[in-house]
């Protein structure tokens, strides 16, 4: 699976979504901005990120490192650096 696919698949469950993906293969570093993060825990947060995956985590993609954000937080974040 190449970055731009597992990109594709997170933008489709997650419709207002920016992602930002690295790797390829099947190990991947993915970050997910979302307005539907707000308010919700960030096991919420990856737990909705990995239903889009769905029966590809454990098969095509073996490793997945997850930076999931709001919009706010990530504006803050970069601010910081």
């Amino acid at each position: 699976m190449q970055g731009s696919e597992l990109e594709a698949i997170i933008k489709a469950g997650i419709k207002d979504a920016e992602v930002i993906v690295n790797g390829d293969g099947d190990h991947f570093e993915a970050t997910v901005i979302s307005q539907q993060f707000e308010g919700r825990s960030m096991v919420q947060q990856h737990q909705m990120v990995y239903a889009t995956l769905g029966d590809r985590m454990g098969g095509e993609i073996h490793a997945l490192a997850l930076h999931t954000y709001t919009p706010g937080d990530w504006a803050q974040q970069h601010r910081i650096q």
